[in-house]
């Protein structure tokens, strides 16, 4: 029998019995599927095809340089149990739980305190009656919208609800269709009840995956302080949550857009501070050349003298294009790189097929994309010439595939 048919069964075999899946069982293992064969299938003829080809069908490991985005949210409900223990069964060595709070302040993985109505199947609940916006069907030239917060239920409300892929038809006429809005290429073969979790029982069934953990303090939607709960004690509990399951900090990489959560974890939780991620999306700031870093203020030198050893941009920010179209790391990723930061990369495999220049993850190398065989290529460049840390996947097989080729832990 072939590698491809053997592997294929096993995958499907382990997908399907996923939810009942024993944990201890699924971290033992690792099952990467038929996607990285495909891919490199894609790949166009040349020594990166070669050494990749080598090592189909190789047995696989755990690789902290594969990061679970979200779970595995390119076929399981994003920030769901069973996305987190897909995630591990590929080999993701760490595990993103985007952190929200609710209403009575207890933290919870929602990758937005606003995004219950495109996440869950809240709308179709009795509690889509705490919805900030009402369901409200496409008419005329108006589309269908919806707003339900994690702020406005309790932990036990949360808890209630079933996690779905996210999306949402805005041409929707009815709550079942809207909440239907899966994108095309994606599946709902999973998705039909996930379970959602908060982020102290994230921290135990990531642990009981013998993963690690890389939790994002999202921003807050409401006013802060939230009835006495301010901006300080909301990063605190997130720190405070590892610290009462008794996680070593050097197994924590905690996240946030904004800079002052990050500087708080440097001066008040130093331990885990030392490997706090700021997640840079300053390219969108008025007078910022995504492409120029000396228009970035703090600059990386900045950065790393107030302690941030860390930084995380999107994938295009670490690329450029050479005149002949080779690709190849960016003026923004030799200037972090310089200043002694460590860089990780989002995200693969959140662009569907790459055959029209893969859309706003790769715009810097635009030119350069024409299918999904160049996403290994990317890969490369990010690894070997850039040197990310790590880099966040959809689909955590993908990386893991070549971590593991490549001998990178």
């Amino acid at each position: 029998m072939s590698w491809n048919t053997c592997n294929l069964r096993r995958i499907c075999v382990a997908l399907g019995l996923l939810l009942a899946a024993p944990e201890g069982a699924i971290a033992s293992h690792v099952s990467l599927g038929p996607r990285p064969p495909y891919l490199v299938d894609g790949m166009e003829d040349g020594p990166l095809k070669e050494k990749l080809t080598a090592c189909i069908g190789t047995p696989a490991r755990h690789s902290d340089f594969s990061i679970g985005h979200r779970g595995a949210a390119l076929q399981f409900p994003e920030h769901s149990a069973e996305g987190y223990r897909a995630a591990a069964l590929m080999g993701a060595g760490i595990i993103e739980c985007d952190v929200t709070f609710t209403k009575d302040k207890e933290l919870v993985c929602r990758h937005s305190q606003n995004d219950l109505h495109q996440t869950t199947n809240i709308l179709a609940t009795d509690l889509a009656g705490t919805c900030k916006v009402p369901f409200s069907p496409a008419e005329g030239e108006q589309t269908a919208r919806a707003e339900c917060l994690t702020s406005d239920i309790t932990r036990e409300e949360f808890l209630s609800l079933k996690a779905k892929m996210d999306g949402a038809d805005k041409t929707a006429t009815s709550v079942e269709d809207y909440i239907a809005g899966t994108p095309g290429w994606q599946t709902d073969l999973y998705a039909s009840g996930g379970t959602v979790v908060t982020h102290a029982q994230s921290i135990d069934l990531i642990r009981s995956l013998d993963a690690k953990f890389m939790p994002e303090l999202k921003a807050p939607k409401v006013a802060m302080p939230f009835d006495g709960f301010s901006r300080e004690d909301y990063a605190q509990k997130l720190i405070d949550e590892y610290k009462a399951a008794g996680i070593p900090p050097e197994n924590v990489w905690p996240q946030s857009f904004d800079l002052q959560d990050i500087r708080y974890w440097i001066e008040n939780e130093p331990e885990f501070g030392a490997q706090a991620v700021y997640l840079d999306g300053r390219f969108g700031r008025d007078g910022v050349d995504s492409q120029d870093p000396s228009t970035f203020s703090p600059s990386m030198k900045e950065l790393k003298a107030m302690g941030v050893n860390y930084i995380a941009p999107p994938i295009w920010m670490l690329l450029t294009l050479s005149p002949e179209g080779r690709i190849l790391p960016s003026a923004y990723a030799v200037e972090a790189r310089g200043a002694g930061l460590k860089m990780i990369a989002w995200t693969l495999e959140r662009s569907g097929p790459l055959n029209s220049g893969g859309g706003w993850y790769y715009q810097s190398i635009a030119d350069a994309i024409d299918g999904d065989g160049r996403l290994y290529e990317v890969l490369n460049v990010l690894a070997q010439d850039v040197g990310v840390s790590g880099i966040f996947s959809d689909w955590p097989a993908t990386v893991t595939f070549y971590a593991n080729c490549m001998g990178l832990d």
